[in-house]
């Protein structure tokens, strides 16, 4: 069993879920987690964890997102992206490039967005797609995504946008381009989206499945698209643990060390002198003014991790 990140570079036509199955296969690992899902049509970086490392997928999958895409104005579809059926088109004459530019940027800061009624999401237990397909209204509840950035990549030409999109997790890119058109009043779609960052994570860095393939058939090196355990960064601060704290840590006891800089919320990094992943741990107490803190590990990892 091997522990650590895996960075794929996800292909059109594919699930998720497909992608985490062809990697099962090709690893030789049955545990495998994933940080984000991308619809089918979408592409880019998708990032794995593998043994071990899916017990950090709760702190991964917040990682603000990045993405490069093309939206299609005058058609709205079902879907909200290209897959769908057309359910309005629209006259498009008037809507020139400054005035598109400022609209993309009006969405940027704390939005409110209902999500597609074809994703994921659930309700009572059913899925918003499961509903769409019988023809049953999805839920109208809006949610609060903070977009970072929401611009033009190129310039408008036969209705169509290249654009580029920073945002946070949760996100529904489709979503936005669907509102956009509707600010707009002459509709829109996503025509095409590719995942570049998720993080401190580049798409530049990370292999397509057959790629994996090829490698792991020839026992080549995976080079950047894989990270050990102990190299997988977190959105937190480290403290290192010396021998005894290593003891107490590993039977599930408080540590107690110094105010980090960098230790932003409750959540502690916790390595040993050698630099493997020990814990994670939060805080549970700030002891007054003396800088110190107590430590309690709620994720252990007593077993080096195979790289």
């Amino acid at each position: 069993m091997v522990d650590g990140l895996l960075l794929v570079d996800k292909q059109a036509g594919c699930t998720s879920h497909d992608v985490v199955q062809q990697v099962r296969r090709l690893m030789r690992q049955r545990r495998i987690g994933h940080c984000g899902t991308l619809d089918p049509d979408a592409t880019g970086l998708l990032l794995l964890t593998l043994g071990q490392a899916t017990r950090l997928t709760r702190f991964l999958i917040r990682a603000p997102k990045e993405y490069e895409g093309q939206l299609r104005l005058g058609i709205a579809t079902d879907t909200y992206d290209a897959s769908g059926r057309p359910t309005a088109e629209r006259s498009t004459a008037g809507v020139e490039e400054s005035h598109l530019a400022r609209e993309m940027r009006a969405f940027v800061g704390s939005y409110a967005q209902v999500p597609p009624p074809y994703c994921a999401k659930k309700i009572g237990g059913e899925k918003y797609y499961e509903l769409a397909r019988r023809g049953e209204a999805t839920p109208d509840e809006p949610k609060e995504v903070e977009i970072y950035a929401f611009e033009p990549a190129g310039p408008l030409a036969d209705d169509r946008l290249a654009f580029r999109l920073a945002c946070e997790s949760g996100t529904y890119a489709r979503s936005l381009v669907h509102d956009l058109g509707e600010r707009l009043g002459c509709g829109a779609h996503l025509e095409r989206l590719r995942r570049t960052r998720i993080g401190p994570f580049a798409l530049d860095d990370a292999l397509p499945v057959a790629t994996l393939g090829e490698r792991r058939a020839a026992e080549a090196p995976l080079g950047p698209a894989w990270l050990p355990l102990a190299e997988i960064p977190l959105p937190f601060a480290t403290t290192v643990a010396d021998a005894a704290q290593e003891r107490r840590l590993l039977h599930g006891q408080t540590i107690l060390t110094r105010q980090l800089d960098g230790m932003e919320g409750d959540w502690v990094r916790i390595a040993d002198r050698r630099g493997r992943l020990l814990a994670v741990g939060s805080v549970v107490e700030r002891l007054g003014g003396s800088g110190m803190v107590v430590i309690q590990p709620k994720i252990v990892f007593p077993a080096p991790a195979l790289c």
